[in-house]
């Protein structure tokens, strides 16, 4: 019974993470669209009908219905269930991280907006300010939590990544404008520190990813990819072990 009760607030996270991750997945859908993501039930993009709630379960409906619409058959895309999977697996391992805190509750929904971003940046090349808006209120909330960076810090963060993002997309229009406005949202959240870690880790996959695209695919050297899914990784990758990772950094210069 000790041994359930230990293990009670990991599986909450993984449970609420889930449910979360079927709203995201509403948002994602529905917010490069216009429509609003709160009103109104979910419906099948193909014949248009509502989603009876017993066909909306997280994960399990989409194995029930073999991945299909109830009514018209029509497939439904698996990225439905690997979103809601992917954000409980990202509160379980942001619990896992911080702890049971207020914290870790920001933290989630942080993880989960940079989600959002990710995924509708892959589909439309764009990241709705309503995401960087959301980003910076949670990070006024945290000002009010424990273990955040100083008002000093968070200030740096706003400020040393996306201003030279802004030069650059001046210069050779090298970022677009959500790619900027999350980065001075994420910094004001997490501070400078993560920040600059944060766009190391984009910037390295980001160039991996170009590399690959370049030897493997064909692509010329003017092919555009959205580069907010790597932003949105190395911020989330940040969130989770940036402290740890700086820390260990550190201290390598200080054996």
């Amino acid at each position: 019974m000790l041994w359930l009760f230990e293990r009670l607030p990991a599986a909450l996270a993984l449970l609420f993470g889930l449910v979360v991750g079927s709203f995201l997945n509403v948002c994602i859908y529905r917010i490069p669209l216009g429509i609003s993501v709160a009103k109104g039930r979910s419906f099948c993009p193909a014949c248009g009908e509502k989603i009876a709630w017993y066909d909306n379960v997280p994960l399990l409906s989409f194995l029930v219905l073999r991945g299909r619409c109830r009514r018209c058959g029509d497939r439904i895309s698996p990225r439905y269930p690997a979103v809601e999977a992917a954000n409980a697996l990202l509160w379980l391992l942001c619990y896992l991280s911080h702890g049971y805190s207020a914290k870790t509750l920001l933290l989630c929904l942080a993880l989960s907006a940079l989600l959002v971003a990710a995924m509708i940046d892959r589909d439309t090349g764009i990241i709705p300010d309503r995401i960087s808006v959301f980003l910076a209120a949670l990070a006024c909330c945290s000002l009010f939590a424990p273990g955040f960076p100083s008002p000093l810090a968070r200030l740096g963060g706003a400020l040393c990544v996306s201003v030279p993002m802004l030069l650059a997309a001046l210069l050779w229009e090298g970022f677009g404008g959500g790619d900027i406005k999350l980065c001075a949202a994420f910094g004001l959240l997490a501070g400078w520190r993560l920040s600059l870690l944060a766009i190391l880790f984009a910037s390295v996959s980001g160039a991996a990813w170009a590399v690959f695209l370049l030897l493997r695919r064909g692509a010329g050297r003017k092919t555009a990819f959205p580069f907010g899914p790597f932003l949105a990784a190395g911020m989330g990758l940040s969130l989770l072990w940036g402290e740890e990772l700086v820390g260990w950094y550190l201290s390598l210069f200080l054996l």
